[in-house]
């Protein structure tokens, strides 16, 4: 499996408010100078054929999508590794202030994409755990799952065409959770660009060995 997709699969099973998650990239002691060169924006430290890297969300430091980047350009170089997950940390709870809404937190991650985004996979997590069944409702056009999150739902959104409803819809849905009072946090989980679709309508993710 490719470095990208190591970290991809590691992000997808870290905790939802996850604020720093601390990894481990084991290789030929050989390739190291090479990698650690590549990975330098990220800052790693280095031991022997290891190198380690804090990756941050919200923060500073690299981000999720700056591994990424980083780590695809080891796997077009060929350098092959081991990408492990030492430890990660949650961002503290603030109760200081009111969630912000949730049509203007779709607003907010959207903007964040790459200008040419095409396929989302994105979850919203609810404040109260009792208004999810009249969440479902409202998010109904999103085709609402729960696999892979707690207190909340995830849903697919398709920018031009295939699985998942349209950005317009999404926030029109999140909208619609605003008007009734519920309250939570966007976040994408999965993003992909310029996909073009041969023979099929559309991405297909894998999370835990189950397609999403």
């Amino acid at each position: 499996m490719h470095l990208a997709d190591e970290w991809g699969d590691i992000a997808a099973r870290l905790p939802v408010d996850w604020a720093e998650a601390r990894l481990r990239l084991s290789m030929d002691p050989g390739k190291a100078e090479e990698a650690a060169a590549l990975l330098a924006p990220a800052g790693p430290s280095r031991s022997d054929g290891e190198l380690h890297v804090a990756v941050t969300r919200g923060g500073q430091g690299i981000g999720p999508e700056g591994l990424r980047r980083l780590l695809r350009q080891l796997d077009e170089e060929k350098i092959e590794g081991r990408l492990e997950l030492l430890g990660s940390a949650s961002a503290p709870l603030r109760v200081d202030a009111p969630p912000p809404s949730l049509a203007a937190a779709w607003d907010d991650v959207v903007a964040k994409l790459p200008e040419d985004w095409s396929d989302v996979y994105a979850q919203i997590v609810l404040v109260s755990t009792g208004q999810l069944a009249r969440a479902a409702l409202l998010l109904a056009p999103t085709n609402p799952a729960t696999y892979g999150v707690d207190h909340g739902f995830r849903f697919r959104v398709a920018r031009r065409a295939g699985y998942g409803v349209s950005p317009q819809m999404a926030r029109r849905c999140l909208a619609r959770l605003d008007q009734d009072g519920i309250r939570g946090r966007v976040e994408i989980v999965h993003a992909l660009s310029d996909t073009q679709h041969v023979a099929t309508q559309g991405p297909v993710w894998y999370l835990g060995g189950r397609a999403v």
